[in-house]
């Protein structure tokens, strides 16, 4: 169990830019039945910890406005202690565990910014040895892209469209369709063509192709059957999708019509231990911006606001 009862975690003290994000000291929180303090080695910066601290979410009915709210989802870290409970199940977790977990409840006094974070077990994966850095950048973002694959729902020898590949979720998914033997068409900048190709996309297409159905539409006759658009770009790459294909959106927003007969899918992430588990042993390729103390937490949000970075920032306690 922790030597203290009280530790430092960073909060969103209302909502606006990074300035509202507050380092503060708040008690240890306790684990319930069914769930593991995690001792916090690493938690990175998402996007959506921005639109969070911003109140865009709150603004759009996806969490209730609060005072305060707890930033970060993802975290790598030790098991500090294991709740136990008459509702509980045995758990496979067990104190000393090196692992990865990510909290997918927005409105929350405390997310993973913090020296210690509670979560349910059924959220936490364990750590098969990955450096605790490299971990953190995979739960959010690897499950993001696992479980879009899973929704175009695509046979190996099928062609996939990434949008916005050179980004964390567009790079993740690039390599797990790889791996699932789908023929990948990575769009990014010039660039990045050389990593998508040892991520294993087998084509690319420019960033800013004018039109990017026609682009792809030139590389695969009759269009792609699917499109996984990490890049938000909506009826753009539909439209490099054929007809009765399949698309998914991870961005937020009225997804596209579903034209032609096409699957059109939005995905909301939820936390998978299980898959977060296969997802720490496929030797997905991490990459990190740069890594930061937790004190400085509002400048990582600057940062990652001025755009421009290959990789994640990581927060380290």
């Amino acid at each position: 169990m922790p030597i203290t009862d009280t530790m430092r975690a960073v909060i969103a003290r209302g909502y606006g830019g990074p300035e509202v994000l507050e380092l503060v000291q708040v008690p240890i929180p306790v684990p319930g039945p069914g769930q593991l303090l995690i001792r916090v080695h690493a938690a990175t910066v998402n996007p959506v910890d921005l639109v969070t601290r911003s109140g865009a979410l709150a603004d759009a009915g996806l969490m209730t406005p609060r005072a305060s709210t707890g930033i970060g989802w993802d975290v790598a870290g030790v098991v500090a202690a294991v709740g136990v409970g008459e509702t509980d199940v045995a758990s496979p977790f067990a104190l000393g565990q090196n692992v990865i977990g990510m909290r997918d409840l927005l409105d929350r006094d405390l997310g993973t910014y913090a020296e210690y974070v509670v979560l349910d077990a059924c959220a936490v994966a364990l750590n098969p040895g990955l450096d605790a850095i490299a971990a953190a950048t995979l739960p959010l973002n690897g499950l993001t892209a696992l479980q879009s694959l899973d929704l175009l729902d695509l046979t190996a020898g099928d062609t996939l469209l990434v949008t916005g590949a050179a980004g964390a979720v567009g790079g993740f998914a690039v390599e797990l369709a790889a791996a699932r033997g789908l023929r990948v068409l990575a769009q990014a900048s010039a660039s990045d063509e050389a990593f998508l190709r040892a991520a294993g996309a087998e084509w690319t297409v420019p960033r800013d192709a004018p039109d990017l159905g026609a682009a792809v539409r030139a590389l695969i006759p009759g269009g792609a059957h699917g499109a996984l658009d990490a890049a938000g770009l909506g009826m753009r790459a539909v439209a490099a999708v054929r007809t009765r294909g399949a698309y998914v959106t991870v961005t937020g927003g009225a997804p596209p019509i579903p034209l032609r007969g096409i699957r059109v899918h939005q995905q909301w992430i939820s936390a998978d231990g299980p898959a977060l588990a296969r997802l720490a042993t496929a030797g997905l390729t991490p990459r990190i911006a740069d890594t930061v103390a937790l004190h400085h937490a509002a400048d990582a949000h600057r940062r990652v606001e001025r755009g421009g970075l290959r990789g994640r920032v990581v927060l380290t306690p």
